[in-house]
């Protein structure tokens, strides 16, 4: 299956003591799929995934699945800095009845691609579900795109979302898949680019909060508007050049907050902002465009 269309990159949101708050993530993911949700990205960078203790990304997993009750597709980021602990959240993820697992590639070690094609491929052998390819610049690994059409032979792998500028790259990567690789726009102040370029979908962080917004990019676009996807997507890259002056998946919860989610700030060392910050950090937000 390609995954297309409008997939926010879901927000975790926990209690003081760490664990998942079932009732708020419920509130959450029923809002988003009235809003047009067309997926959903869990356990992402934004969703703290990497960093989430092993069972409450399990519980995760699960519960955001059941939710979702096959109303929208669910893609599981499930990379660990321990193979073993990856591979364990992958079958898990396919036994809770994900419809894919995704990865950034290997952390801090600098592994080369050889390393880094074993890696996808000893995540492939231990599933039976599509993978997509978490490209991030902030990994340290740069995809070429001939690099991402070899690990397109790689049984299972079928996707790549494509957080970096370089959507030259994408335009490469799908001649040389035949238009066959399942691409999806990562950053969210340059969906028109990655449409433009060819990808089949999106998935940001900032659609936890700017569903409508991000909708109508995407939905001009397929329409033909060109013009309308253009002050669409201006409306939310005015926000987006503000939301980066701030921690982003901390913003991203604040902002949730204030819209009445009790999500609750990110896990420890991650300091929360104070009142006041928070405060001034919302009326910017708000200059910029947000609604809360």
């Amino acid at each position: 299956m390609k995954f297309t269309g409008v997939m926010p990159a879901l927000i975790t949101p926990l209690t003081d003591e760490g664990k998942l708050n079932r009732d708020v993530l419920e509130r959450l993911i029923e809002d988003l799929i009235a809003q047009g949700a067309d997926g959903f990205y869990i356990g992402g960078a934004t969703g703290e995934g990497i960093i989430l203790d092993v069972d409450v990304h399990k519980e995760l997993t699960t519960e955001s699945i059941k939710i979702v009750n096959g109303r929208v597709p669910c893609i599981v980021h499930i990379a660990r800095m321990n193979y073993n602990e990856m591979v364990d959240l992958a079958v898990h993820a396919e036994k809770a009845g994900a419809d894919a697992i995704s990865a950034i590639p290997p952390l801090f070690y600098q592994y080369d691609h050889q390393a880094i094609y074993n890696y996808y491929e000893g995540l492939s052998n231990a599933i039976n579900i599509p993978i997509m390819i978490y490209n991030n610049p902030n990994t340290g690994v740069h995809f070429s795109a001939e690099q991402v059409a070899e690990l397109y032979n790689i049984k299972n792998v079928t996707a790549i979302k494509w957080t970096n500028y370089e959507f030259y790259q994408v335009m490469r990567i799908l001649d040389l898949t035949n238009d066959e690789f399942n691409v999806i726009s990562g950053p969210d102040e340059m969906l028109l680019c990655g449409l433009a370029a060819g990808a089949d979908g999106c998935i940001g962080t900032t659609y936890n909060f700017l569903m409508p917004e991000v909708r109508a990019v995407y939905d001009a676009f397929r329409a033909g508007d060109m013009e309308g996807a253009r002050k669409a997507q201006t409306v939310v890259s005015t926000i987006v050049d503000e939301l980066i002056k701030y921690n982003v998946v901390l913003a991203t919860k604040v902002i949730l907050e204030a819209k009445g989610y009790d999500v609750n700030h990110p896990l420890y060392p991650m300091h929360d902002y104070t009142p006041e910050q928070k405060a001034e950090m919302l009326a910017n937000l708000q200059k910029a465009g947000l609604k809360l």
